[in-house]
């Protein structure tokens, strides 16, 4: 495997650990020289106002082969909505307790654990977590101590988005696609998980899923938007918060309001509404929406979102 120096320079002069190109490199996923982490979930939800002792917990799997994984190094980085970023600083560590070949673990950090240390333009970050910005996002970056006396930094990071209540991860639990008014796939062919992340305080980006498929807009980077308003209404902005025209599928975008001729099958008269679970965590987006491929006919989707909690 070719050796590289990536973020040695910012582990050494942070005084964490030292050491040289001969026993650092990064995994991208195809070494089988231990020290390959996966993730349950790679983005984390940060809702403003959970407070500074709120404790969020990411879960964290390993394989063990004939190298082991002996410890984790956790680093934290932030970055403000303008793009400025801070230092990258250690988090915490942990150890797996190297008695199985899939080992699973989790640990626990809070807002306070989150911005201890770090500045933005020589400033640290505000004492009070609601005075963080939609928008504003920690990676947590993961370097791996092996038994060959190895260090291996994960190239996949998870990233801890700064939302509000609605941002998560959501399961579908009913759902229905219509192609050309033909009844095509139910919530059994939706994703697992499907991400949902703040913009701003009323707007929402819904991650490479549009419904059931990977959604191919490139041009919205492959995501779709919505809005919830003080009523807890969904509605579907005409444009990106770039100016972009919304799309599904690289196709234009219709709703309930846009295209009510082709949306019939889809529950409009009740639908494109929020329901809050203030017990358990678990709401849910009732939506109705679709695209129009030109000449050929509507594709449309209805989905209830349930949001996932640990």
């Amino acid at each position: 495997m070719k050796k590289i120096t990536y973020l040695l320079m910012m582990i050494t002069t942070l005084g964490v650990v030292s050491c040289s190109d001969d026993n650092y490199d990064t995994h991208t996923g195809n070494e089988n020289e231990g020290g390959l982490l996966t993730y349950k979930k790679s983005t984390l939800a940060y809702v403003v106002g959970n407070g500074n002792d709120f404790e969020y917990t990411a879960d964290i799997s390993v394989f063990q082969g004939e190298v082991q994984t002996l410890s984790v190094d956790v680093y934290k980085k932030f970055t403000n909505t303008d793009g400025v970023s801070s230092e990258t600083v250690l988090l915490k560590s942990f150890t797996f307790p190297n008695v199985n070949q899939v080992e699973n673990t989790s640990f626990t950090f809070t807002y306070d654990e989150l911005r201890n240390g770090l500045t933005v333009n020589g400033a640290g970050l505000p004492d009070d977590d609601s005075n963080l910005n939609i928008g504003d996002y920690w990676e947590l970056i993961f370097v791996s101590h092996t038994s060959n006396d190895k260090l291996h930094e994960n190239a996949q990071r998870i990233k801890v988005a700064v939302g509000t209540r609605f941002a998560g991860t959501y399961k579908c639990i009913s759902g229905f696609y219509y192609r050309i008014g033909v009844l095509t796939y139910t919530e059994a062919d939706w994703p697992a998980e499907t991400t949902v992340e703040s913009v701003n305080s009323t707007t929402y980006r819904v991650k490479k899923y549009f419904g059931p498929f990977e959604n191919t807009s490139t041009a919205t980077g492959g995501d779709y938007y919505f809005t919830i308003d003080s009523n807890d209404i969904i509605g579907y902005p005409a444009t990106t918060p770039d100016g972009v025209a919304q799309q599904g599928n690289a196709q234009p975008f219709i709703t309930c309001l846009t295209n009510p001729g082709d949306m019939s099958d889809v529950n409009c008269g009740n639908s494109n509404f929020v329901i809050r679970d203030d017990v358990n965590g678990k709401d849910q987006l009732v939506m109705s929406f679709g695209y129009y491929t030109p000449g050929s006919g509507p594709r449309t989707f209805y989905q209830v979102m349930e949001k996932i909690v640990d």
